[in-house]
C-alpha cells in the first residue's frame, strides 16, 4: 500500500459545481485517516488562496478559493505556487 510510502496532493476548487469541496471532503472522510494538521488558510500574494487540511498517510487536501475545477486555468499563480510548494515539501 501506498499510504505511507508516497506523498499525495487532492486539490479542488471551492466553486466547483461537478466535483464539488463537499463531495471530496466526503471521501477523504470515509479513508479514516486521522487530521494531523487542521482546516487552514494558505496564502499568494497576502491573500487568502484557499484552505488545506493534512491527513495521516502522507495525505494533503488543498482547496483553491474562488474557481472550479478548472483551477490551473483561472487561478494560475496560486495553482503553480501549491504544485511547487507540495513537489519541494514546503508549506502552503
Amino acid at each position: 500500500m501506498l499510504r505511507y510510502k508516497v506523498r499525495k496532493l487532492f486539490y479542488s476548487g471551492d466553486t466547483d459545481g461537478s466535483v464539488t469541496t463537499y463531495g471530496s471532503k466526503r471521501w477523504i472522510m470515509n479513508l479514516n485517516w486521522d487530521v494531523t494538521t487542521a482546516w487552514n488558510p494558505w496564502m499568494t500574494s497576502e491573500q487568502v488562496a484557499g484552505y488545506v487540511e493534512k491527513y495521516d498517510g502522507m495525505f494533503d487536501f488543498v482547496t483553491v478559493k474562488g474557481v472550479g475545477h478548472m483551477s490551473p486555468q483561472w487561478a494560475r499563480k496560486p495553482v503553480l505556487q501549491m504544485i511547487n510548494n507540495f513537489v519541494k515539501d514546503q508549506p502552503y
